[in-house]
């Protein structure tokens, strides 16, 4: 719609001049829309206002939620891109984020975004400012937090590292603090203040491995996430190996001699690539004792598709590539061919959307789609959101005990896009994989 053209070129000269994330105290102008008709405008009205592109007159009659989700989506679009004049009662919501930037990079304004656009469409008055610190080392955390507290916030959103999170369980403040980066199980907390986003990889890789077949082969880096998942997996998949022929000899027919045949060891072969490591013809070429194996990547995007691309070089002939939610990227489907992706399965916990603010999001240049940390950042200030106001959530993520527990769905990298992947295709090879292609 033309709107559209108008939005862009009155924010371009915002984009273009911004310079930090502080809020200026200077209210934004309102925008107040009167509703000049006399009569009634019902959801085909709605419609025939929206198909001729009268945004204005569509949006003088829609002043509350629509019934139909499709003009209630365009009617909040508008709202929060024209900034117009609310009528919620009360303070508004006061909101800081707690940002060591040299610790989280892009983060710091990422997720700040992340933030600024989920409220932004509420329509409700907020607050929204930065506390940024050069580390993460006790004195810096514990003088932002007095200076948060002095400033009157009691909702903090604080996406740190596993170091920055327990010295702020060290200095233990009585103030509302959500950490989109770490999952509860990684720390030792009891306290009601403090809740936890981050992802569960032990629960990505645990169902992951269910699609594992021997040899288990583990390429990881050497981050501290690398090495523990390259663990887990080893272990997952020894016991899963022991399930197995305990219920292959449970099941076995009666009248069949007891003797067994004698099983190989599940084997685990793990291989720690370095960060600079772009040859990986010594640990491929000829290695007879990975070919047809299960190979699980715990490297990031760039790295995987670097692997992926040797082990068709190599014909390991790879039974499946199974990765965790750090290689959910559209990146994995422009820079590797289809031939080295076919047989790759990821684990994803970013299950939920919410087009409103998945557009609001777009329109600053922001990602949460396929960007977790953003995903979780936005699950947390959704969930602080109805805390303040009482009304109900965008986002139906279960909270337990404190940490935000995700749905986890199996998917492949396809021709163009990801699709649903269904276990089924394992044992059935000759289904052709065209028919998910779109």
């Amino acid at each position: 719609m033309k709107i559209k053209f108008l939005i862009v070129s009155l924010l371009i000269p915002t984009f273009i001049l911004a310079k930090s994330f502080l809020i200026s105290n200077i209210p934004l102008p309102k925008t107040y829309i009167l509703d000049l008709n006399p009569d009634e405008c019902d959801t085909e009205c709605l419609q025939n206002y929206i198909d001729n592109e009268k945004i204005f007159s569509f949006l003088a009659q829609a002043p509350k939620k629509l019934d139909d989700e499709t003009q209630d989506r365009i009617r909040v679009i508008h709202i929060s891109i024209l900034n117009l004049a609310n009528h919620n009662p009360g303070e508004g919501l006061r909101i800081a984020m707690l940002l060591p930037y040299k610790k989280i990079g892009k983060y710091a304004s990422s997720t700040m975004n992340a933030v600024f656009a989920y409220l932004i469409t509420k329509n409700y008055p907020f607050e929204l400012k930065s506390y940024k610190i050069a580390s993460e080392n006790l004195e810096d955390l514990e003088m932002a937090l007095e200076n948060i507290k002095d400033d009157g916030f009691n909702y903090v959103i604080a996406p740190l590292t596993k170091n920055g999170v327990d010295n702020i369980l060290e200095i233990n403040p009585d103030i509302n603090i959500y950490f989109p980066t770490i999952n509860k199980k990684d720390v030792n907390t009891t306290t009601a203040y403090f809740s936890f986003g981050g992802i569960d990889y032990r629960a990505q890789s645990d169902l992951l491995i269910q699609e594992a077949k021997s040899p288990l082969v583990i390429f990881y880096d050497r981050s501290k996430l690398g090495r523990k998942l390259a663990l887990y997996e080893e272990e997952d998949f020894q016991k899963l190996q022991q399930q197995r022929e305990m219920f292959a000899m449970q099941n076995m027919p009666q009248e069949q001699p007891l003797e067994l045949e004698q099983k190989d060891e599940a084997k685990v072969i793990k291989f720690s690539i370095a960060r600079r490591t772009t040859n990986l013809e010594h640990y491929l070429k000829d290695n007879s004792a990975i070919v047809g194996g299960s190979f699980f990547l715990n490297t990031p995007v760039v790295k995987s598709g670097m692997i992926m691309s040797q082990l068709t070089l190599y014909d390991l002939n790879a039974t499946n590539l199974l990765s965790t939610q750090i290689n959910y990227d559209p990146l994995i489907l422009s820079m590797t061919q289809y031939v080295d992706r076919k047989n790759m399965i990821i684990a994803n916990s970013i299950t939920k959307n919410n087009d409103v603010v998945v557009e609001t999001n777009a329109l600053i240049g922001n990602d949460i789609v396929y960007d977790w940390i953003n995903y979780t950042t936005t699950i947390g200030i959704d969930y602080f959101y109805s805390l303040i106001t009482s009304e109900p959530r965008a986002y139906d993520v279960e909270m337990e005990d404190n940490q935000m527990i995700y749905d986890i769905e199996l998917i492949k990298p396809s021709y163009s896009k990801f699709v649903k992947y269904n276990s089924i295709f394992n044992d059935l090879s000759q289904i052709d994989e065209k028919n998910t292609h779109n």
